[in-house]
This record gives C-alpha cells, sequence and structure tokens, in this order.
C-alpha cells in the first residue's frame, strides 16, 4: 500500500557567512578584504579557533573550526576578528522575526541555529511553487533591507530537499525543486552531500560500492538494513528517494503565540487594517484558549510597503486572555505606527507573550 504524503512547501533561509557579513557591515571597509570571525581562548589571538569566514577567505583555504593559527598561516593578510556573539544574537532574532511573520503559523517555524531556519508556507501559496518562489525572493528583500546582510534559499516538499536546495546557489541565491523534480535534483550528487551523511556513513556507503545518490537509490533495502541496522537503512533508502515526512519543530509550548498575515494589497486604509487585525487576535485568542494560557505582554509588528520591519510592544499590568484587552491595546499601537509613517502597508502580525498556565476562573481578587 503507498504512503499517502500530504503535500508541503518548505523553505530553508541560511544566512550567507553570517558572523563575517556582520562585521563587514558593521565595518565597510572590510569589504573586499578577507575576513576571518574567531573564537580566541584565554591564550590570546595565537589560539583559538575559526568561527566563520567569508568567501574571499575560504577561497584561501580558510574553513570553520581551523585553528587559528593554521588560518593566519594560509592568508597572513586577511583581518582577524574575535567573535561578538551578543551583536550576532541580536541581528539573528531580528532576521527570525522576519522568518517567523512568514510562515503558515507558528508551529510552521523552526529555528535551527543563529543563522538558519525552515519556515513552511504551503497554506501562504496555496501549494504553488511559482508564488512560493516569489515569497522566497521577498523573504530575501525583507533580510536585505532590514539587515543589510544576504541570505540563500530553498524550496522543497520537504526539509531535506529544502536544506540541501538552500545550499545550492550560495551566496545570495534562490533555489526551487518542485516535487517532480526531487529526483532529478538529487541523482548527480554524491551521497556526501545527502544532509545527515556524515564522513563515517560516507566511508561505509564507499565499502559497499554506492558513491553517489543515485546509486543510493536503487540499492536493495535489504542490503542496507544489513549493513546499517533497520532504521538507519530505511532513513538512507527514502532519504536517496527524496523522501522525509519529518514535520517542523515548531515551538511546541512555546512561550508566545503569534499570528501574521498579508493585506489585500500594500494599504494605510484603516478599515482594511483593523479588519485583518480583528481577524488575526480572534486566531491567537483561540490558541490561548486552547492551550489554556494568559499571557501577560503583546507585540504588534508590521512590514511596510518597502519591506522595512517595525514592532512595539506593551506589558500588560496583569496575565489576562481576553480578546477585548488584546483588541483595544493593539488598536492603539496601530494608531501609533499610522501616526509615525506614511508609508503603506504590507503585513501586519499580532504576538502574545510571558505565557502563564492558567489555574482556572481568575477574578479581579486574583490581581
Amino acid at each position: 500500500m503507498e504512503q499517502f504524503i500530504i503535500p508541503r512547501v518548505i523553505v530553508h533561509v541560511d544566512m550567507d557567512y553570517f558572523y563575517a557579513a556582520i562585521e563587514e557591515r558593521e565595518d565597510p571597509s572590510l569589504r573586499g578584504k578577507a575576513v576571518v570571525v574567531c573564537m580566541y581562548s584565554n591564550r590570546g589571538e595565537s589560539s583559538g579557533a575559526v568561527s566563520t569566514s567569508n568567501y574571499l577567505a575560504r577561497e584561501t583555504g580558510i574553513r570553520s573550526a581551523m585553528p587559528c593559527k593554521i588560518a593566519r598561516s594560509k592568508n597572513p593578510d586577511a583581518v582577524f576578528l574575535p567573535v561578538r556573539k551578543q551583536l550576532y544574537e541580536q541581528v539573528s532574532e531580528k532576521v527570525m522575526t522576519i522568518l517567523r511573520s512568514n510562515a503558515d503559523n507558528e508551529e510552521g517555524f523552526e529555528k535551527v541555529s543563529i543563522d538558519e531556519a525552515f519556515i513552511e508556507i504551503t497554506e501562504s501559496c496555496k501549494n504553488d511553487y511559482d508564488i512560493a518562489k516569489d515569497m522566497g525572493i521577498r523573504i530575501k528583500e525583507e533580510i536585505k533591507a532590514n539587515e543589510n546582510i544576504t541570505c540563500s534559499v530553498g524550496i522543497a516538499p520537504n526539509k531535506l530537499i529544502a536544506k540541501m536546495a538552500s545550499s545550492f546557489q550560495k551566496p545570495d541565491g534562490i533555489t526551487v525543486v518542485r516535487p517532480n523534480d526531487v529526483k532529478d535534483f538529487l541523482k548527480p550528487m554524491p551521497v556526501k552531500k545527502l544532509w545527515g551523511i556524515g564522513k563515517v556513513t560516507e566511508e561505509k556507503l564507499y565499502e559497499i560500492g554506492i558513491r553517489t545518490v543515485s546509486e543510493l537509490a536503487s540499492c536493495d533495502v535489504m542490503e542496507l538494513i544489513s549493513s546499517f541496522g533497520k532504521s538507519k537503512g530505511m532513513w538512507l533508502k527514502n532519504a536517496a528517494n527524496g523522501e522525509d515526512p519529518t514535520p517542523l519543530k515548531g515551538r511546541k509550548g512555546a512561550d508566545q503565540i503569534g499570528r501574521m498575515a498579508s493585506l489585500e494589497h500594500d494599504s494605510r486604509n484603516e478599515s482594511m487594517i483593523f479588519l485583518l487585525l480583528n481577524e488575526l487576535i480572534g486566531d491567537v485568542i483561540v490558541k490561548a484558549e486552547a492551550r489554556k494560557v494568559y499571557f501577560r505582554s503583546m507585540t504588534v509588528t508590521v512590514i511596510f510597503s518597502d519591506f522595512k520591519t517595525s514592532t512595539k510592544s506593551r506589558t500588560l499590568s496583569h496575565a489576562v486572555c481576553d480578546r477585548n484587552i488584546l483588541m483595544e491595546t493593539a488598536k492603539e499601537i496601530m494608531n501609533k505606527f499610522l501616526e509615525e509613517s506614511a508609508m503603506n502597508f504590507r503585513r501586519i502580525g499580532i504576538r502574545v507573550e510571558d505565557l502563564q498556565e492558567s489555574t482556572g476562573q481568575k477574578n479581579i481578587f486574583d490581581f
């Protein structure tokens, strides 16, 4: 019996040489130079390891995790800088806000690391890969407009292929792999390019005569199970055929609930804006009630027609789960946005945070 796979559209966004790109942004004189960001040890700049480097540095053989001493010997003229983790985390949070705002819902966002994430846009693009590509381009533009750094984007029917696609045209690229193109996309690749295959697995596959993804896909599954065990063997067979049912690891029980959506067209029309805001608030309240939680703070996000993103937050005097209070406060914030900017609105969002478990009906004495 053939397994029925629900069609999905998954986007993987991977920032380009993230730490070094931020350093170039902060100091434009670094552009055109080999830049290496190092995690130094307590012994000073003569020790430690490379955290990341830009592409000019990589062309000279410098790689992540390489000892800084070796990196300096490969390119003495490169600019070596210490890691500024707090700065990178601040930029990452802004990038992740943009990505989260483009996901179908809160469960459709999965942060993988400080500089990469998956989002699901199946509903937003109506499972149409042409629309999905337009969304991917828009995401790249939003990040560039807001943070002045670039990213590479992969769009595919599952996480495995989306992850591999984002690396296909680095830097600043976008690769779309439609469901019918998955096998052709994988066919010519060496097995080491298959996401999830490490050095040990690669060498073991070589031992049994498998060097390409195509050869792995056509290999008898029982032979793979014999060599790798049932779980790993089945995974290798499925992955080589481009199959990956893995769901996004949305933040189950996360400390926030949010919704975001686009206006029918870029506009400052208050009726249109508040109608959509009311709809988003309704969805958030339904989710909060389903999780039996109250919220203490809230954030309204606006993405303008030039892709600039702005947020305003408000902390309430006590935790509530009340649609009227949320709507009243959100309207006040939205009116501030309308007063402060003449730009048309493109997307708006509402998020509640500082969640607290409900322990029963709250009354005035609880506050």
